[in-house]
């Protein structure tokens, strides 16, 4: 598989981009209690489309609320037959006392004892098993999610990236999705089980004693206030947090990406400042949206303790006059903790949802965002009848744009009606100045964009009625900006045609003069380029992806000259592997020293958008034009050296 087929990428000039672009060539490679977060625009719909999410796993959510709600039901009912045994103690003690009793009847307090760590046993294995089902469920769904989002990646324009840093979706793949998968894991089931243990607790309260209940019940609305207040004055700094988090990355993941190119410019300085600034905004907004978060709890224990009061008064009151039992009052006491806690979890978990709601809504905005346009039907049943790797045959190489006009915005046209017809096997060169828009035209051939107008002819079809996958294959690239990844030499090679043999890369590596130097290494085509492949040098990568090229064997090249930045034993290697390539091959050739393109078949001359002159170097020098002047431009450059 060629390279462009496999790395769509690249960048125009700054003057022809129209909008912020990458680097050009191919790209490589328990929310904790109210932290982190933001308020969402839409919960609803979030939480609607997280549930479509959960759909597949709905049988083992079921499983998960059935032994949440059944440890939750267990555990509650431990503490009003322990009041009982407590009242049997009490009773048996002050009867002997009195001189008027059995006694202390411990068998019947044993038996009480037993059954209730049954209770409890029972209770604590319905709550491991769904922890453990819960677990596996929020697992599943992450790696859905992680699938789709790397799927989406694949299927989206160039452009939305253009605007977008890689600091933005990263952070969506792995900060967002992760605070989904913690709440999953931890917080659906526990907002259940304090659900039940409100509704359930509320029961056995109202079994003792209404009055006491009644006092108890008290404390809720001044909670409710509390916790309203608290949540309105958080929100605004969970949001700020998560958006300047995303800044935070983009700006260390460029720096790190460019890390030599701010050290060669003393870009170290305003590299800092930017992060202090950028990382000081994230650190007071993380701190006041913790600390906002962090007084909820001291706050409903307050509250709480205030309700313990009231209940304890009451008790001692009703147990005076004999309308309730000592182990009532216990009971009850028990009931009355039982109660706030999963309260306060729930006043604590309405932030944990608001967080997971809003990374779940940037999660599903970017699953939202516009795509490619789909392959029409009959390339998308041609390209999967066809084979999956291997040169493409039976492809002539001849390339029509007919009055192409595009633009990187809407109405900024950085092509505004431009014609030319490439024969098959021909060389066809691109100069003129910066911004004139000779890399656009590599990427509207590639259908990296789509024209705004007009149309592109490979071999008598629209490119729009080719898959993407099937018209990339026909097209070899080799850019300036050289791509490697991490992996063997003979990895990268094969990464050009994945059913390639060993002799097969030897080969192509011959062909572009890189098989000496590969044998030159220890381990030879074995050896491991680093994760920034700068065990090699800028010569060798780029002859690396000149074979890599080769063993595609595309019938049309496209190649961003590459020679600029090499010595000149280097540079005739790379010429030669070039001229290789090139044999039997329509190529466009992206020029920037024209000294390069005199035996081109035609060469294209652009401006500002449009093709100002076209023909072969001899009958473009004799009109002494526009590209005259060019040419003869940097012959006066050196001299004036």
């Amino acid at each position: 598989m060629s390279d462009a087929n496999r790395n769509a990428a690249g960048r125009p000039d700054r003057a022809e981009r129209g909008r912020g672009g990458m680097g050009m060539g191919p790209v490589g490679r328990g929310p904790g209690a109210m932290m982190k977060g933001e308020k969402p625009r839409d919960f609803r719909g979030a939480m609607r489309k997280l549930a479509a999410y959960l759909g597949p796993h709905r049988l083992a959510v079921a499983f998960v609320f059935i032994f949440a709600a059944g440890s939750t039901v267990f555990s509650i009912v431990g503490p009003k037959i322990l009041g009982r045994a407590t009242t049997m103690l009490f009773e048996g003690v002050m009867g002997s006392l009195g001189g008027g009793g059995p006694g202390v009847d411990l068998g019947a307090i044993g038996r009480i004892l037993l059954s209730v760590l049954v209770l409890y046993g029972v209770s604590a294995l319905f709550g491991y098993i769904q922890g453990w089902i819960m677990s596996g469920v929020s697992i599943r769904m992450t790696r859905q999610l992680r699938t789709d989002l790397l799927a989406k990646i694949n299927r989206m324009p160039l452009g939305y990236f253009d605007g977008t840093s890689h600091g933005e979706v990263l952070s969506r793949m792995t900060n967002d999705v992760d605070t989904v998968n913690q709440t999953l894991s931890q917080s659906l089931s526990q907002m259940l089980s304090s659900l039940v243990m409100i509704v359930g607790v509320l029961a056995m309260m109202l079994t003792i004693s209404w009055q006491m209940t009644l006092v108890a019940l008290f404390t809720l609305p001044l909670s409710m206030l509390i916790i309203k207040f608290i949540v309105g004055k958080s929100q605004g700094h969970f949001r700020r947090q998560q958006e300047y988090l995303g800044h935070v990355n983009g700006h260390i993941e460029e720096m790190f990406g460019s890390h030599a190119v701010v050290k060669a410019f003393g870009g170290e300085r305003g590299s800092l400042e930017r992060f202090d600034e950028m990382n000081g905004t994230l650190c007071r907004s993380a701190w006041k949206s913790q600390f906002l978060s962090g007084i909820m709890m001291p706050v409903m224990n307050f509250v709480g303790n205030l309700g313990y009061v009231g209940v304890v008064i009451t008790g001692g009151w009703l147990a005076a006059r004999r309308m309730v039992e000592l182990g009532d009052i216990q009971a009850f006491i028990q009931y009355v903790r039982s109660f706030t806690q999963p309260v306060s979890q729930i006043a604590n978990m309405t932030n944990v949802l608001q967080q997971t709601a809003a990374s779940a809504e940037r999660v599903f905005e970017f699953l939202g965002e516009a795509e490619e346009p789909a392959d029409p039907p009959a390339a998308a049943k041609g390209l999967a009848s066809g084979p999956a790797d291997g040169p493409v045959h039976g492809a002539a190489g001849r390339v029509e744009f007919r009055n192409v006009r595009f633009g990187y915005e809407p109405g900024k046209p950085v092509i505004k009606d431009f014609s030319m017809a490439a024969e098959p096997g021909s060389r066809v060169a691109i100069v003129g100045p910066t911004g004139a828009g000779k890399t656009t035209l590599v990427k509207l051939l590639m259908r990296f964009y789509d024209v705004d107008s007009g149309s592109i002819l490979v071999d008598g079809r629209d490119l729009r009625e080719y898959g993407r996958g099937e018209l990339r294959k026909r097209f070899g690239m080799v850019l300036q900006d050289t791509w490697l990844f991490s992996g063997s030499i003979l990895e990268n090679i094969r990464y050009g045609r994945e059913d390639a043999t060993d002799a097969e890369v030897a080969a192509a590596a011959a062909a572009a003069h890189a098989d000496h130097f590969i044998r030159a290494f220890p381990d030879g085509y074995a050896t491991e380029l680093n994760e920034e492949t700068t065990n090699v040098s800028q010569g060798q990568k780029q002859l690396l992806t000149i074979a890599r090229a080769i063993l595609a064997d595309p019938p049309m090249l496209i190649l961003d000259e590459a020679t600029s930045s090499v010595d000149t034993h280097t540079e005739v290697l790379i010429q030669k592997a070039m001229h290789n390539l090139m044999q039997g091959r329509t190529s466009f050739v992206i020029a920037h020293r024209l000294s390069t393109v005199r035996d081109a078949d035609l060469i294209l001359v652009m401006d500002g958008g449009d093709i100002v002159e076209q023909g072969d170097h001899e009958s473009l020098m004799r009109k002494g034009g526009f590209y005259s002047g060019l040419y003869n431009s940097q012959f006066e450059t050196s001299l004036a050296r």
